[in-house]
């Protein structure tokens, strides 16, 4: 399956770029110490290193732990850890003739989980190419996998189980890290 262009890329996303407002829910959480606010994150999202280890587990085995991972952090929304292919077991991802695109990241390309019989459709993505136009850094996760939490038996960081990012559309993991309300709810769709 061949990616657009960046250029015919940026033609179908410059638009949407601009719908985006600094809206802020009365009801967002403030922040206690060591917590960040989801609202607090940057529009458009930028790239993170994460300083903890992050650990998927599925069918009781660890599929995937890295020391390395990189977090996108967007207004509104948990952060999405990204993990290098080489800290995913080999064979266990199934490549989808599926693509969705983020009017910041560009083109993703989707994965289903298989293993040991079991298959879990649509459980991974990965931004083979993604823009570099707003300088924000989503080179650095070029190919890496980002799993969908609600899709796994469970999702780690730093030793602490995550909770998926509500509505099952975004990637988003929750810790006792980061306040709300997070964006995938029925009513938060224009966030």
């Amino acid at each position: 399956m061949s990616l657009p262009s960046h250029a015919e890329i940026l033609a179908q996303v410059v638009p949407q770029r601009e719908k985006w407002t600094d809206f802020r829910p009365p009801d967002a959480v403030v922040p206690g110490p060591g917590q960040e606010s989801c609202w607090d994150f940057p529009r458009p999202p930028e790239v993170r290193d994460v300083a903890e280890r992050v650990e998927v587990i599925w069918q009781g085995e660890v599929i995937a732990a890295t020391d390395q991972a990189k977090r996108v952090v967007e207004r509104a929304g948990a952060p999405v850890y990204y993990i290098p292919p080489g800290d995913v077991r080999p064979g266990i991802l199934v490549p989808k003739n599926q693509l969705s695109l983020c009017e910041w990241k560009g083109v993703a390309a989707y994965y289903d989980l298989s293993m040991n019989g079991r298959r879990v459709a649509d459980a991974a993505f990965a931004y083979p190419d993604p823009l570099t136009d707003l300088g924000q850094g989503y080179e650095a996760i070029a190919g890496w996998i980002a799993l969908y939490a609600s899709r796994v038996d469970e999702a780690r960081v730093g030793g602490e189980k995550v909770t998926p990012q509500p509505g099952g559309f975004y990637a988003g993991w929750i810790t006792s890290r980061f306040t709300g309300p997070f964006k995938g709810d029925p009513g938060s769709e224009g966030w």
